[in-house]
């Protein structure tokens, strides 16, 4: 017989995992950045993952404020954390790819200036 009790914390433990990691990736990415020489691309693509970051950890704790059923048993209520959390991820990473909050382009526009980038014309590539 299986013990859904162990197979609950072991999705748990997972899930922590997954989302430590996440965070702990784009905290790394921050740190040892220096985007004084990056390209325009580059500075794009760290924007558009920090607001879907934002966006998704948004969208987490508004769902924290939905009841939710109690009569779940462990596992299930594991398992039914870990694909909303999924879910709400690939949706902030959507969101993010098709133009978002706007949140990416003003970081974007406010790290050019910050570090002097200017933009390259076509020709000189």
């Amino acid at each position: 017989m299986i013990d859904y009790s162990d197979v609950a914390s072991m999705y748990g433990s997972t899930y922590a995992s997954a989302a430590n990691q996440t965070a702990a990736k784009l905290q790394n990415s921050a740190k040892k950045a220096d985007y004084a020489g990056a390209s325009e691309d580059e500075l794009m693509d760290a924007c558009k993952q920090f607001e879907a970051y934002f966006v998704e950890q948004m969208f987490k704790a508004m769902m924290k404020t939905i009841p939710s059923d109690s009569s779940a048993s462990s596992y299930t209520s594991n398992m039914m954390d870990y694909y909303k959390d999924e879910m709400v991820r690939s949706v902030a990473e959507e969101n993010t790819a098709q133009g978002g909050f706007g949140l990416a382009k003003m970081l974007y526009e406010q790290m050019k200036r910050n570090y002097g980038i200017s933009e390259i014309p076509e020709a000189a590539e």
